[in-house]
């Protein structure tokens, strides 16, 4: 994996600093977001590795079944295949999420609750502790039953346990303390 990430890392940097001066963040997202789920089926997996299969075809093919690319999109793609690096096209989207988030201000969040949130209650807990944050917060959710009540935020490196099942961690701490 921290391979794959290490080879992709340049890839994603160029493709944002294009997208970045083109205005185009969006669309390369949603490109990119189509283009690694098929990098990563397991039957594309095969047609990359078979040897029968050129460059030139493989191109082809890729980019019909990626849909509507423009053509900076297409040319990524070319050099992806030229430098046999097709296959870590879900870690360049990743990267490349990451870093048009962080141009963007914007910080993931992943919220775990006990019980299943609607919409509602996770529009109002973004809205609670967004001004701690400073920035936009983008909302993910779990449920774990396992925190018997409440729910337990993670930002960055940054955790907010505020489940049943971690004040009771800190008070059997403070017990035998």
């Amino acid at each position: 994996m921290a391979e794959s990430v290490t080879l992709a890392r340049p890839y994603a940097e160029a493709v944002f600093g294009i997208a970045r001066d083109e205005n185009t963040l969006d669309a390369w997202e949603q490109s990119l977001e189509r283009m690694g789920a098929i990098a990563n089926d397991a039957r594309m997996r095969d047609v990359v590795g078979d040897p029968k299969i050129g460059a030139d075809r493989l191109n082809q093919l890729f980019v019909d079944l990626a849909g509507e690319l423009s053509q900076s999109q297409k040319n990524f793609v070319r050099t992806l295949i030229e430098n046999e690096r097709l296959l870590v096209l879900p870690e360049i989207r990743q990267l490349f999420v990451d870093l048009k988030n962080r141009h963007e201000g914007v910080k993931q969040v992943h919220v775990t609750s006990a019980f299943p949130l609607d919409d509602t209650a996770v529009k109002q807990l973004i809205a609670t502790i967004q001004p701690r944050f400073k920035g936009k917060l983008e909302p993910t959710v779990s449920v774990d039953p396992e925190l018997i009540g409440g729910v337990r935020i993670a930002v960055g490196d940054e955790v907010i346990d505020a489940s049943v099942r971690g004040k009771l961690a800190t008070m059997a701490a403070a017990l035998k303390a």
